[in-house]
């Protein structure tokens, strides 16, 4: 799968694709069929930057709070019966205390699984505006450079640029995690 065939699908729903753009990003959250700086990069190629960027940064704000919903009605019921041993006690102090900057964090980490956060939090005592603020204002950033970066460039120069913005996100993570 490519920005270009991604492009093409939400051009064949016509007026539909703002929806179709919606939905695809918010299943991506959910299952994870695609990553999804392709979709943000389509959306913006589609819709323009600015407004491929808002509309990427809200349907994946809707996904991760279908994913952390997920886990909170599901998933601790699931986790502490799958290992009786295991106990969410010490995650919930955690995340009571630092569960809003971890999830910053962790948003603007771009190695770092989206789901898996959404997930994770869901787990957790967090409650949902805490992690709604944390997840848009960490994811924000990327989401703006992937729709900008999207519309200005196409093909195998879209591909390089995103693998140099990953190892320099990568080389800044670790320089911060070396500072704590």
């Amino acid at each position: 799968m490519s920005v270009e065939n991604i492009v093409e699908f939400l051009h064949s729903y016509g007026v539909w694709a703002i929806l179709i753009s919606f939905l695809l990003m918010m299943f991506q959250s959910v299952i994870a069929p695609l990553p999804t700086f392709l979709i943000t990069f389509a959306n913006a190629a589609v819709f323009g930057w600015w407004q491929g960027a808002l509309l990427s940064w809200t349907s994946a704000m809707a996904g991760s709070l279908v994913c952390f919903y997920i886990a909170r009605i599901a998933g601790r019921d699931l986790v502490e019966r799958l290992d009786k041993n295991f106990s969410l006690t010490a995650l919930d102090s955690y995340f009571d205390r630092y569960g809003k900057h971890t999830i910053l964090i962790c948003r603007l980490l771009p190695f770092v699984s989206f789901d898996f956060v959404s997930y994770a939090a869901g787990l957790t005592a967090i409650k949902p505006l805490p992690f709604l603020i944390a997840t848009g204002i960490g994811q924000l950033p990327a989401t703006i450079v992937y729709s900008y970066v999207g519309s200005n460039l196409s093909g195998n120069t879209k591909t390089i640029l995103f693998g140099l913005l990953s190892m320099f996100a990568l080389f800044i993570a670790i320089y911060i995690f070396k500072q704590l």
